[in-house]
């Protein structure tokens, strides 16, 4: 809204030419994200707390957290409300990444808001049943891989409906990529191409990450600290390939648009860190399904919009841990009735082996970080 509405009076005011740059307006939605954080997180929380709008915590799990009963739930809508005020003035809202990404954050809100409703207003034990998120998620992750897939926006050239792997001619500088293309870490000349398989891909990405977060926020500030560094890595990925000199430099394809993202990895990254102020242990406030579903939807589409969709098992990589802990979990106690972890997700079982919860928070926010950076790496060990 802002760029729209200061950039273009430029010529009389020359201060308004800050609007053009991206980092101006990434730095600013940040800002913007985190004073509206602060201000409305008590708002949010007494509104919670009064319609008694609390979690319920699960008997089976470590005996440490039956005191967190009650802590407000639903906080995700802090986390929304602060990335999407931010996203509607900093950003460039005929940028088709940035709308890919902003609805991807709605939707899965959204879906976590309705489970969030039934299990807590509505003490549904369950929520909303499983097989029904699956569907929303899907039906986002298809309907945008399909919108990609028919309306390319990126690169240039014809798909091929096969999928493959493709060798890259380096000596043509900033070269294109095709729609259908996701970058393959460490290597230089090779891409995947999935062609119509694409479009089931980006939907199990989009379902793949969103529940990889959720499953990921069981400690205070553990899933909001990982997701912001998650954020960070691909909002610099973003910016950086959506820069002709930087992806030329780095041999990378040049993806016109995608830096516009990077407004929205700052108002998302501002957001987190405005709801861990009061998320942090002892958490006055959790985000639900509402937030981490959010979150996901966030990191899953940043990583697509940017054909980085591999890079998600790297940076991540402490999601990927947390969904791999419960799949072995569950698959050899089926086999065998014994367990692998204490319990799972991961998180659960470095608690039960005396690690305070802090502790764990913590750690796992420094793997995050070194994720994050050897992820970024990959721009250039190549």
């Amino acid at each position: 809204m802002l760029y729209w509405l200061l950039y273009p009076l430029r010529d009389e005011v020359s201060l308004f030419n800050l609007f053009g740059y991206i980092s101006f307006r990434a730095a600013y939605a940040t800002v913007t994200a985190l004073v509206i954080a602060f201000l409305m997180g008590p708002v949010v929380i007494r509104a919670l707390r009064k319609r008694q709008i609390g979690q319920h915590v699960r008997t089976d799990g470590p005996q440490t957290h039956l005191k967190k009963e009650g802590t407000p739930t639903m906080g995700g809508l802090l986390i929304l409300l602060s990335v999407l005020v931010p996203v509607l003035l900093w950003g460039r809202l005929d940028n088709r990444h940035l709308i890919i990404v902003l609805i991807s954050t709605i939707w899965m809100g959204l879906i976590g808001l309705l489970d969030d409703y039934l299990k807590v207003v509505k003490n549904y034990p369950n929520g909303l049943i499983g097989r029904y998120k699956l569907i929303g998620q899907f039906t986002l992750g298809l309907g945008i891989g399909l919108w990609l897939y028919l309306f390319p926006v990126v690169g240039e050239g014809q798909s091929s409906i096969l999928p493959g792997i493709r060798t890259i001619d380096l000596s043509t500088g900033s070269f294109s990529i095709l729609p259908t293309e996701t970058i393959v870490p460490f290597f230089k000349e090779l891409r995947f191409d999935f062609g119509l398989l694409y479009i089931p891909f980006v939907a199990l990405v989009m379902a793949g990450t969103a529940n990889s977060v959720n499953l990921t926020d069981g400690l205070d500030g553990l899933a909001t600290g990982v997701s912001l560094l998650s954020i960070l890595a691909f909002g610099i990925m973003a910016y950086l390939l959506g820069n002709s000199n930087y992806a030329e430099y780095l041999q990378f394809p040049f993806l016109n648009g995608a830096g516009e993202v990077a407004v929205f990895a700052g108002a998302a990254a501002g957001a987190c860190l405005g709801f861990l102020w009061f998320n942090s242990a002892p958490a006055s406030v959790f985000m639900g399904d509402t937030g981490s579903l959010a979150l996901g939807g966030a990191i899953g589409s940043m990583a697509i919009v940017t054909h980085c969709e591999f890079l998600l098992l790297i940076v991540g990589g402490v999601f990927v841990a947390e969904v791999l802990s419960v799949t072995l979990q569950v698959g050899h106690f089926k086999r065998t009735g014994r367990r692998i972890f204490k319990m799972a997700p991961l998180h659960h079982h470095f608690e039960l082996l005396g690690w305070a919860e802090t502790k764990v928070v913590v750690r796992f926010w420094i793997v995050a970080a070194l994720l994050g950076l050897i992820g970024l790496s990959t721009l250039k060990i190549r």
